[in-house]
């Protein structure tokens, strides 16, 4: 019986495979869009990359992360022999001296895990860079499609551990803003522009850490009945406000985090003298 689908018999079939299988609608056009579809995950790619090329410059760097009081979030906390002494700082030699390339690739793992497993960013990168789909409504390129169920991306189910180690670095960079209220001299009650740099930061950061799927699966997920834990209850409708704009803070988050340390790494190079307020 015909179902409408099938292409006239002068119209070759579409390619076999994927999307294109047997069972799907026989449309030989790659998809029906007519508006600059592309954009969105081009953009999303293009922001990125920049991203992995900026911070995997200045994790390598090893140097010019520390200018007191304010220590790159992309450096903290230190936990080799080699890093810079902070004092009152984060540092924590658990690594020796047989530890030799940069410090920031130990505690790096932990921030950037969570990101790459976080549910947001897997769209966005299944999209920017594998096409899988590039968008709404376009057929994705692959022949072949496993979702996460095969290695490597089955690893994306680890997600909520990475979360647990989330809330600690978030932890220690909301120490390490506190701590931003020092001057150079480590004598409290300093403010400088650095200081609202690390508060701006750690706002996002905790909003993006809290805004997490996990995170509001865990504090409500799997309650029956939300009368029996208001409290439960009203934190899991605040994780679910933020977790709406999850996508908004993802991207905040990681402009902040980058520019927190640029910031940094000009006040220790000495190209930029932080301003000081009081």
């Amino acid at each position: 019986m015909a179902t409408g689908t099938e292409p006239p018999a002068t119209e070759p079939r579409p390619e076999s495979g994927g999307v294109r299988g047997g069972t799907r609608a026989a449309i030989t056009a790659p998809h029906l869009r007519t508006d600059r579809w592309w954009l969105a995950p081009a953009g999303t790619a293009a922001g990125l990359l920049a991203f992995i090329v900026y911070s995997t410059w200045r994790a390598f760097a090893g140097a010019d992360y520390y200018a007191a009081p304010y220590v790159s979030p992309f450096y903290s906390p230190c936990l080799a022999e080699n890093c810079e002494p902070m004092k009152a700082g984060p540092n924590w030699e658990i690594f020796g001296n047989w530890w030799g390339i940069s410090p920031a690739i130990i505690i790096l793992i932990f921030p950037l895990g969570f990101r790459l497993t976080c549910y947001y960013y897997r769209k966005a990168y299944y999209r920017g860079f594998w096409a899988s789909p590039p968008a709404c409504a376009v057929a994705e390129p692959h022949k072949k499609y496993t979702g996460e169920t095969r290695f490597p991306l089955i690893l994306q189910n680890i997600h909520r551990y990475f979360f647990y180690a989330a809330i600690v670095v978030a932890g220690i960079l909301t120490y390490d803003t506190v701590l931003a209220f020092r001057d150079e001299t480590y004598a409290w009650g300093h403010m400088g522009l650095g200081t609202l740099v690390f508060l701006a930061n750690i706002v996002l950061i905790w909003a993006y850490t809290i805004s997490c799927h996990s995170c509001r699966h865990i504090v409500g997920g799997k309650l029956k009945h939300f009368s029996k834990h208001p409290v439960r209850y009203r934190m899991w409708q605040w994780a679910g406000k933020l977790n709406a704009r999850h996508m908004q803070l993802a991207w905040a988050s990681l402009v902040s985090v980058a520019l927190a340390d640029f910031y940094v790494y000009l006040v220790a190079s000495g190209a930029f003298d932080d301003p000081r307020f009081f």
